[in-house]
């Protein structure tokens, strides 16, 4: 009984001081949070410890937010990347349709330029594409697709954008071989539009450049006079643009002076040719009516200009 009353002591004298500190720590935290309400007395411990507690934080979060970063990274990235192809394919269509947009305008272009170049005496006329080229200093040669089922002949006047650009010269099938007025081998008959001085102009060997030997010292000409065909020979119609004057050099030594001039029709650019037939009053077709001489249903007739009646 005395060992039993003696513990008895000892638990009760042990639990009033835990008591009087419980009641302290109490009393303490309401008057903490008292001062802290009124005050705010705690905002810059409760600072500090948010600063102290921010480490701990971010290392606890830190793989998720790594996880998640880099995953929307990858997404982001194939989502540009499949936007980037969806791009370049409608980037490559677009640049498709531009360069057939921009074809097409340099054809109706050069058509346009192959009517206006034909003049009053030539009948009809059939375009033709450019389908292989030789210029050379020795020769100068095109190669289109349009042949003797077409109706083309040798020796047919030939033009190409804003005038003569030459003959044909072999003709085959589906194909014909045209020599170009700066060949060294080709002459054309011409007359200068501004004196009606008529002289031949010879091709040169380099591409759109032609000379004219046969002009005396004293002829009227110079740099900018118009060229147009002659008529002479009944090969070419009379009044086809061929060349400007570009060059003249008179030498006391020489009796004719050095011409040169340089061609209307672009030989290295144009894509498109036309050959043309002359009206059948005119030489080249020696009388015959166009239904004798042949000819292609793709060859475009031209309308006859009608003078007018005096008054």
């Amino acid at each position: 009984m005395a060992a039993f009353a003696s513990g008895k002591r000892y638990l009760s004298q042990r639990s009033a001081p835990i008591d009087l500190r419980f009641v302290g720590y109490a009393a303490a935290c309401v008057a903490l949070m008292f001062f802290d309400q009124r005050g705010g007395w705690l905002e810059s411990v409760r600072y500090g410890l948010r600063a102290t507690a921010y480490p701990l934080e971010l290392a606890l979060s830190s793989p998720s937010a790594a996880w998640r970063f880099t995953r929307e990274i990858f997404e982001e990235r194939a989502a540009l990347q499949a936007e980037n192809r969806a791009l370049r394919d409608e980037n490559r269509k677009l640049q498709l349709l531009a360069m057939q947009r921009a074809r097409l305008e340099r054809d109706n272009a050069e058509l346009r330029a192959l009517a206006t170049g034909a003049t009053d005496v030539v009948e009809q006329w059939l375009p033709a594409d450019v389908i292989g080229s030789e210029t050379t200093s020795l020769k100068q040669r095109l190669t289109v697709d349009r042949g003797a089922v077409n109706g083309v002949f040798e020796g047919q006047a030939v033009i190409a954008g804003a005038g003569l650009i030459g003959q044909s010269l072999r003709v085959g099938p589906w194909s014909t071989e045209i020599i170009l007025l700066s060949d060294p081998e080709h002459a054309v008959p011409v007359q200068l539009t501004r004196t009606g001085v008529r002289t031949l102009a010879l091709g040169s060997g380099e591409s759109g450049l032609l000379s004219l030997p046969y002009l005396p010292l004293q002829t009227d000409v110079r740099a900018g006079d118009q060229l147009i065909t002659s008529g002479l020979g009944g090969v070419f119609p009379a009044g086809i643009p061929v060349a400007e004057i570009t060059e003249v050099r008179r030498d006391g030594n020489s009796p004719l002076a050095q011409v040169r001039a340089r061609a209307y029709a672009a030989f290295d650019r144009d894509r498109i040719v036309s050959f043309i037939w002359p009206r059948a009053a005119h030489p080249a077709t020696g009388g015959k009516p166009r239904a004798e001489r042949g000819g292609d249903p793709d060859a475009r007739k031209l309308p006859v200009t009608e003078p007018e009646p005096a008054r």
